[in-house]
């Protein structure tokens, strides 16, 4: 008899299931069990073969007495957070068992010796269980087993070579564990294997190349590991492999005949290790179904394209990512880029590319991220992006294009999210069509040579007036650099978020439009090192700034008091400027303690810098000025009529006397006149203060 599957609530408790001592299946699966799973009574089940309790609410232990059920056959609890505790050692009496399933639980301790006495188990599967401990050598005797997983868990150790024994594994992941050391040789016994998940551990040493005795291999996942030396060329001894990624090692190289045999493979990463080599001797004809290409942060050299009649990589009419970025490629490219019928993701950035990008008739329709950022391009912008009309992503950063930003732009490239061309010779005015551009996120134009005012319409600017960005799915993860709180920094596409436009180090002028205090969804803004003049606008406290710099223009005026309402603001710069007036308070403000953030403003006070001046204190200081001058004029009187009575009467004395005397009281006189002068000009300057 088989019991069948429950849809309500119920605590696990073998008098209140009231069920015969002849069943043979319980699945529970998903029906909102709770409760202690140390209740459950396994004597009571001494027929059970299939025990299902996944995607519940279960808690407690696994209990001891799970070893009564020997003629357990299937055993599957998976989902259940909360239950706790060890594996019980009694587990190892289900000599019956073929499948084993422990999945999403809370349980922590080591994996038991005993688990190797279930001789019949072909499943085994205990993720993401929090085991610690290294693996038990007696795991070499489910020889049976074709299924092993123990990943995303905290084992340590190295992988035992009894390991080796298991001839009948097709599919081993070991994933997400701080597992060390180098694979056993014993591998190559293992010639049924197909995929193999090794990532994010400490493993290292040289690959062996028997990881690719198993004709059958399809998947090898090595990627955040130690590995170094030469990549083994036996890799695909039998053709079938489609995916492989090595990602964050050290391997410095790749043999030659590696990838001969490979005329399956669609998928290889290869990104940040240490690969000196020409990728042209490494690819071929025999690569025609790649789909995905990444060696990015690496040491490859020479050219792509040597010339028209290369097939590396134009005919790979397959490829959809190419990602060749941070390497030492150079020469120039192909038109035959932008032909590529399937390609979707293309970067180039960090190279020594050079010349003019191409000209093409065509642009693919799949093209959608395009970065050529950090070479030594040059020319005009590039005509042949006038095509390529679902760009998302458009990175011409740091290289040498110069002339216009074409007015064609926002019609052409309707959906750009992200468009970088800073540190280049661009100049000219801003078109006022870049403003055109209704999903726009990120505009990057800083340090080139742009003039005239910043364009005011910011209406069709959608992707920046919303607070919240745009909801579209980004495919392909990419990064972007970008100044961000004014530090270099990678900006991931895929967050969400962070809605950005970059102006500074150019030439703009005039006043800094209104019409940018529309854009509510804006995160950072930085208009820092142009000539823009005149006041900061009234409304800018409005946006959601995180990070916003206006130093180095000519701006004047007092800070708005709007600013107080900027309460995610963390990065402020408004240094070099001529801003005058009392700095606006609040909290968020209060915590940006650096004064330098308002140097060179000789108008402004208040926190950081020096407190202002009270209106009572200058009217105090005023009044007390007016004081004084009217003491010095009373003083300065009574000075001199004391001095010209006194003269008077010597003047009636004798001759001789009187001359040499009057000559001394004319030069005295002169004296007290330039000291009082002095006196009242010093005044008059403070008074007009």
């Amino acid at each position: 008899m088989v019991f069948g599957q429950l849809h309500q609530p119920l605590q696990l408790d073998a008098h209140q299931l009231q069920l015969a001592g002849h069943v043979t299946g319980l699945d529970l699966t998903d029906t909102s069990l709770n409760g202690t799973l140390d209740r459950f009574d396994c004597s009571a089940f001494p027929h059970l073969e299939n025990l299902t309790m996944s995607q519940n609410g279960l808690y407690g232990t696994i209990p001891e007495g799970i070893g009564n059920l020997t003629s357990l056959v299937r055993l599957d609890i998976n989902y259940n957070l909360y239950l706790s505790g060890a594996i019980p050692r009694s587990i190892g009496q289900l000599k019956h068992l073929v499948v084993l399933r422990l999945v999403d639980l809370g349980l922590d301790g080591t994996l038991p010796e005993e688990i190797g006495n279930m001789t019949s188990l072909e499943v085994l599967t205990l993720s993401s269980v929090t085991l610690t401990g290294s693996i038990p050598l007696t795991i070499g005797m489910l020889v049976k087993l074709r299924e092993l997983f123990l990943g995303y868990n905290n084992l340590t150790g190295s992988i035992p070579p009894e390991i080796g024994n298991m001839t009948e594994l097709q599919e081993l992941y070991f994933s997400h564990n701080y597992l060390e050391g180098q694979l056993p040789g014993t591998l190559s016994r293992l010639i049924k294997l197909q995929d193999v998940y090794l990532s994010e551990n400490q493993l290292g040493g040289h690959t062996v190349p028997e990881l690719g005795n198993s004709s059958l291999l399809r998947t090898v996942d090595i990627h955040m590991n130690n590995f170094s030396g030469m990549f083994p060329s036996s890799i695909c001894v039998g053709g079938a492999l489609s995916y492989l990624t090595a990602a964050y090692n050290g391997f410095t190289g790749i043999h030659q005949q590696t990838f001969r045999n490979c005329t399956n493979l669609q998928y290889v990463d290869f990104t940040a290790n240490k690969i000196v080599a020409d990728l042209r001797d490494c690819f071929g004809e025999h690569s025609r179904q790649l789909k995905m290409m990444a060696f990015s942060q690496n040491q490859l050299y020479g050219s792509i394209l040597a010339d028209e009649g290369e097939t590396f990589p134009c005919n790979y009419t397959l490829l959809q990512f190419l990602d060749l970025s941070n390497n030492a490629l150079d020469g120039s490219l192909s038109k035959c880029l932008w032909d590529m019928p399937s390609l979707e993701f293309m970067d180039l950035s960090s190279n020594s590319f050079a010349g003019v990008v191409p000209f093409s008739r065509t642009c693919e329709d799949t093209l959608s991220y395009l970065h050529l950022a950090n070479n030594h391009f040059t020319g005009t912008f590039p005509l042949a992006l006038k095509k390529c009309k679902n760009l998302i992503t458009l990175d011409l950063g740091g290289n040498s294009f110069s002339g216009t930003i074409p007015s064609w732009i926002s019609k052409s490239l309707p959906g750009l999210r992200f468009l970088r061309l800073s540190s280049n010779l661009f100049d000219g005015i801003l078109p006022h069509q870049i403003l055109n551009f209704h999903k726009l996120q990120l505009l990057d134009l800083s340090k080139n040579k742009l003039t005239g005012p910043v364009p005011d319409d910011f209406t069709n600017f959608t992707g920046m007036v919303h607070e919240e960005s745009s909801n579209d799915e980004v495919e392909y993860e990419e990064q972007i650099q970008i100044v961000w709180k004014n530090v270099d920094y990678a900006y991931t596409t895929t967050i969400t978020g962070i809605v950005g436009i970059d102006l500074s180090g150019n030439f703009l002028a005039q006043e800094i439009p209104g019409g940018l205090t529309t854009l509510l969804g804006l995160r950072y803004l930085n208009l820092s090192g142009n000539h823009l003049s005149g006041f900061i606008p009234e409304d800018i406290g409005k946006l959601l700034l995180e990070s916003l710099d206006l130093s180095r223009n000519q701006l004047s005026g007092e800070i708005p008091p709007s600013f107080a309402g900027l309460k995610s603001i963390s990065a402020l710069n408004l240094s070099s400027n001529g801003l005058s007036g009392r700095i606006p308070t609040s909290n968020q403000l209060q915590t940006l303690v650096d004064p330098s953030i308002y140097s060179n403003n000789l108008g402004l006070c208040g926190f950081p810098l020096e407190d202002c001046v009270s209106s009572e204190t200058l009217m105090q200081s005023e009044t007390s000025q007016a004081e004084d001058r009217e003491k010095l004029w009373l003083y300065c009187f009574v000075a001199a009529g004391f001095v010209f009575g006194f003269w008077g009467i010597l003047f009636f004395r004798s001759e001789t006397w009187r001359c040499a005397f009057y000559q001394h009281v004319h030069n005295l006189q002169r004296k007290v006149t330039k000291k009082i002068y002095s006196c009242m000009s010093c005044f008059r300057a403070n008074g007009n203060e």
